[in-house]
């Protein structure tokens, strides 16, 4: 028997979020005395930037919602698009876009899929900005790690030469992705208003990275914090795992180690990054999605 794909989306959303919870309270005594950070003043003004991650982008998500002709009260708008952090845990966040298709009067679906399609390339641009600092000291390292710095260059050439092509093949790509128009539509919308607050939502992040590196003993700019940090990010997406799993830690953890932190501290900031800056969003997803299908029911999860 199949499973409605969005029951399907909750059960790979609550599986993910049960895995988090499993990770973190099995830790040994070291990782527990560390994930004491979280509940440091720095842990939580962190904690804070994440939801402010959160939010900006909810806003967005908004501004674009009303492009659809489906304008939402700030508190409510901000709370169901929340709730989609549910089903973030997929690959390529792909579960996302079932925001639209979950509330009481669903948006159309092509509609959901080009508002998804706006937020990723959006995040993709602002990221993409934000790793220029992390570039920039790349580039700066020693002649020893020369082969760094040219896969580097190589692999920033090669990013600018993809996207050159994609924008000028881009009418070819609409015709044949319609939801890609779509979302194209979508970015055409108030651009300058959703690229600042992009910006700002994963500078925030950024920002939350520094603070945990700081507080576990780390220095760091916060600068180059935010450009490792969307670096890895960008890694992540790139890799189609579910929520960048497996690609992202690694690239974190290993651009902290040429950054000069032991392992077993660049493995600790990931970690305590990663519970902020992901599964922070994926439990506030559940239980925003609880709260809106089984008190406000104008979330349908049938």
């Amino acid at each position: 028997m199949k499973l409605p794909l969005k029951s399907l989306l909750l059960v790979i959303g609550g599986a993910a979020t049960i895995y988090a919870l499993v990770l973190l309270l099995s830790g040994d005594s070291t990782r527990s005395t560390r994930l004491g950070a979280l509940w440091s003043p720095a842990g939580s003004l962190a904690a804070a930037l994440c939801v402010l991650n959160y939010l900006l982008r909810g806003q967005r998500w908004r501004l674009w919602m009303a492009h659809y002709g489906r304008p939402l009260p700030p508190a409510q708008g901000l709370r169901l698009y929340l709730a989609g952090y549910t089903f973030t845990p997929t690959p390529g966040n792909v579960g996302e876009a079932a925001r639209g298709l979950l509330m009481r009067q669903p948006l159309g679906a092509a509609d959901s899929l080009a508002i998804f399609g706006a937020e990723r390339l959006a995040d993709l641009l602002a990221l993409l900005l934000l790793t220029l600092p992390g570039l920039w000291w790349l580039a700066q390292l020693p002649v020893e790690a020369a082969w760094r710095l040219q896969f580097t260059l190589a692999a920033a050439a090669a990013g600018l030469l993809v996207l050159g092509l994609l924008y000028s093949f881009r009418w070819a790509l609409f015709r044949r992705l319609p939801w890609l128009h779509a979302a194209w539509r979508c970015l055409a919308t108030r651009p300058w208003r959703w690229l600042s607050l992009t910006l700002v939502a994963w500078a925030a992040q950024g920002l939350a990275t520094w603070l945990i590196c700081r507080e576990l003993g780390l220095s760091i700019d916060p600068l180059l914090a935010t450009g490792f940090y969307a670096l890895a990010m960008v890694g992540g997406a790139l890799s189609m795992l579910p929520a960048g799993l497996g690609g992202t830690e690694a690239m974190l953890t290993g651009l902290l180690v040429l950054q000069g932190a032991s392992l077993a501290l660049a493995l600790a900031v990931t970690v305590l990054v990663r519970l902020l800056t992901l599964w922070l969003a994926v439990a506030i997803g559940v239980l925003a999605l609880l709260y809106s299908a089984a008190i406000r029911k104008d979330i349908s999860l049938h």
